[in-house]
């Protein structure tokens, strides 16, 4: 029988995107996005074939008006004219006239429920009677239903797309910017599609930050079940940026989620070609699908954990290890040798059931090994065995990922290490590989924990992969700020392409930089939008000025 720690793929029903099946017992796919001008036909098409040459299942293409979306069917002519029969999404915002037109021509129409019907977050109405709230719901239906009807006759998949930055007013009047409100947003139009019969869905649900994305996924997977939905879930989290940053956040939120078998298709958003997101993605779903013939490992979880709400697991400071400490890095910071005690998962659980087992374990911080097929679950069991045990010795995570190359390792210790301090259990890690000499793996060690919000150590970059939407060069201007605020611990910088998610998106950034039309910008401090519509080639300049006057930067 299998414990609540073995790997198993969420049971859910089948969506059929072209020649595509997502869900249910089919492997997990991998997409991408374009970010050519959709109107820009044949730039299109070349890169829509580079994306699906790297591997890619599925492709999607912005659509901000009709216009586009009428030529996603010229693009799709012409990739099956050479052969190329990916399927295409089209990506739609604010313009249900768009997603209508598009469905007519592509496998799959991607909406986003917190601008579909409503204008998106305005900040205008933020009370809402009963009443009042009803009638809006209502508005969703008459103006949702038509458009499922179209998907229909069209034989058109849907993607529900809800993002953490593009919430509507009226779910920001009951629920506040909250996971819980990301959940009933697409709750709301999961259940027009249902009483419509309409099946042929997928959701995501996003956000840049990484427990925010984890938590808010994980509430939805209850909730659908609670209502008797089991729809295919597409994982991603939003402007994780790029360079190694970009991979370990991606695969920290992500990988999580896999392990647990919740995701059937996956994006990888990085600020870089669209095709390089495929190996990354492809490395993540490969690395968590070994798990599936890995041996069971028994347990049970701690009495009143809460996987949706996870709190740190109690545990004594010993040293600088431990209690109210943040995590420490192995080979970076100064932990005390003689306070350690290093043990295998199997020599752990055989100390804690043999009678005077306990007395090696002592008052010692924990050195936890793992050489099991599925080591995040090896680990997790033996952990909340100590807690249920009692025990509140400190536990430094140690996992030997040999001869992996650096960037399998990246991935995988994220993904490993990302949900060992997602869910609260380990007050330090251990990563050793044959193929990273130290330097490297402390930087992979401390970007992990800043991917999952437990130590902060460096400037923080939130950066979108761009789109067709993005009027500027995204990638350098990334590089340039980057280059001008690395330097700045503590610091939150977004780089967005567009309006479409970054005000939401950068919400808890420090300042934001948003694409705001052809060659303009906008600055914001927070949430407040400080200068409007300022040269592209200027920007940057007024970005690090506005952070110097304000004392944040030298």
């Amino acid at each position: 029988m299998m414990s609540v720690f073995d790997y198993r793929r969420r049971k859910t029903t089948t969506t059929r995107v072209g020649n595509v099946c997502i869900g249910s017992d089919f492997p997990v796919r991998l997409q991408s996005m374009n970010n050519t001008s959709t109107m820009d036909t044949e730039a299109s098409v070349t890169q829509v074939e580079r994306i699906a040459e790297a591997g890619a299942d599925i492709d999607r293409l912005t659509a901000q008006g009709v216009r586009e979306a009428a030529n996603l069917g010229e693009i799709r002519r012409r990739l099956r004219e050479r052969g190329c029969d990916i399927p295409l999404v089209a990506d739609i915002h604010f313009n249900p006239k768009a997603a209508e037109e598009a469905a007519r021509h592509v496998e799959k129409v991607r909406i986003n429920p917190g601008n579909f019907v409503d204008p998106g977050r305005t900040f205008r109405k933020l009370e809402y009677t009963d009443e009042e709230y009803a009638r809006e719901l209502k508005k969703i239906e008459d103006r949702f239903v038509p458009f499922l009807d179209l998907c229909k006759a069209h034989g058109t998949a849907i993607r529900i797309g809800v993002n953490h930055g593009s919430l509507s007013d009226r779910i920001m009047s009951r629920y506040g910017d909250t996971p819980s409100g990301m959940v009933e947003s697409a709750m709301e139009f999961l259940r027009v599609a249902v009483a419509h019969d309409f099946h042929d869905i997928v959701i995501s649900i996003k956000a840049s930050n990484t427990v925010i994305m984890v938590e808010t996924v994980r509430r939805l997977v209850k909730a659908m079940d609670l209502e008797g939905m089991s729809f295919p879930l597409h994982l991603g989290v939003t402007e994780a940026g790029d360079g190694e940053d970009g991979r370990i956040r991606s695969a920290v939120g992500i990988g999580t989620l896999l392990a647990e078998g919740i995701g059937d298709t996956i994006r990888v958003s990085l600020s870089e070609a669209p095709e390089a997101e495929i190996p990354v993605a492809r490395e993540l779903v490969e690395y968590i699908s070994l798990r599936r013939d890995a041996p069971s490992v028994d347990g049970q979880r701690a009495p009143g954990y809460d996987e949706l709400s996870p709190v740190k697991r109690p545990t004594e400071k010993i040293g600088i290890v431990g209690g109210d400490s943040l995590p420490v890095v192995s080979g970076y910071d100064p932990v005390d040798e003689k306070s350690l005690a290093r043990f295998s998962t199997e020599e752990l659980r055989s100390a804690i059931g043999t009678p005077g087992g306990l007395e090696a374990i002592g008052g010692n911080v924990i050195v936890l090994s793992s050489c099991h097929a599925n080591p995040l679950a090896d680990l997790s069991s033996a952990i909340h065995l100590l807690w249920r045990s009692g025990l509140t010795n400190p536990v430094i995570a140690s996992i030997d990922y040999g001869d992996a190359t650096p960037e399998q390792t990246v991935i995988r210790a994220s993904a490993d290490f990302g949900a060992l301090s997602l869910d609260g259990l380990i007050d330090g890690l251990e990563i050793k590989s044959s193929k990273m000499d130290r330097e490297s793996l402390s930087r992979l060690s401390l970007g992990i924990l800043q991917a999952s919000r437990r130590r902060v150590t460096k400037t923080e970059f939130v950066s979108c992969p761009g789109c067709g939407r993005t009027m500027f060069d995204l990638q350098q201007t990334v590089a340039r700020v980057k280059e001008a605020t690395s330097m700045y611990p503590g610091l939150k910088i977004a780089v967005m392409g567009c309006i479409v998610n970054g005000p939401g998106e950068m919400a808890d950034a420090d300042y934001g930089y948003v694409g705001a039309g052809v060659g303009n910008v906008s600055l914001y401090r927070g949430k407040e939008l400080v200068e409007k519509n300022i040269p592209s080639d200027e920007a940057v300049d007024r970005l690090i000025a506005l952070m110097r006057s304000d004392g944040r930067i030298n």
